[in-house]
């Protein structure tokens, strides 16, 4: 009898936790909820994907160069423009197939014969760390550069504004208010960002 008793005790404790455990976790997940200007960040900006043929030494190394090639030769394109419409207009079909092309070039000379497919599309991201700066997990427009089948490690930065480059980071870049550079610059951003978006996973599991 004893022994029903305290199961029975140990389950009411157990349901009347579980609340307690939600409401903290909301109060949490709240405190740490987009702030002024967050929520423009995802309209805001242009995210450049490169994903590499697959993990190989080789594909890996052929990766970087595609990103270093295409940088130098569309990053400055990206500083003229003030704001994302402008940015995302710019990235006709046509410049999507000059990019490709250059890709493509770039291998040739490191002796790939790997396909390259370059898209303009929505995609989600984790929260990320740059060093300089931090982006929140979300979803992005981003120009997807892939390489073969896309299976190998990918790199990730942001093309508009043109943040990929470490010059682009001295002063707030065109495309971004105070606001939202103050906040992507917070040396304290990347943790609230990280914890939002193990919060937001766990909400939505």
């Amino acid at each position: 009898m004893k022994e029903t008793k305290k199961k029975s005790r140990k389950r009411a404790f157990a349901v009347g936790a579980i609340p307690a455990v939600l409401i903290l976790l909301a109060a949490l997940f709240l405190a740490v909820s987009p702030v002024s200007g967050e929520e423009r960040i995802y309209r805001d900006v242009i995210r450049l994907h490169i994903l590499a043929a697959s993990d190989g030494e080789d594909d890996q190394s052929d990766k970087f160069a595609v990103r270093d090639a295409i940088l130098l030769e569309y990053g400055d394109l990206f500083r003229g423009f003030t704001d994302r419409n402008e940015a995302e207009n710019a990235l006709t079909a046509e410049l999507r197939q000059e990019i490709a092309a250059t890709a493509k070039r770039t291998l040739t000379e490191r002796g790939s014969e790997a396909p390259v497919t370059v898209t303009l599309s929505e995609e989600d991201y984790p929260t990320r760390d740059y060093g300089s700066f931090s982006l929140p997990a979300g979803r992005y427009l981003s120009l997807r550069v892939v390489i073969g089948e896309g299976e190998g490690q990918n790199w990730w930065c942001v093309l508009f504004p043109p943040l990929c480059t470490a010059a682009a980071v001295e002063g707030v870049p065109l495309g971004l208010s105070d606001a939202e550079y103050r906040l992507l610059t917070d040396g304290k951003a990347s943790v609230r960002f990280k914890t939002l978006e193990l919060l937001s996973n766990w909400f939505h599991r």
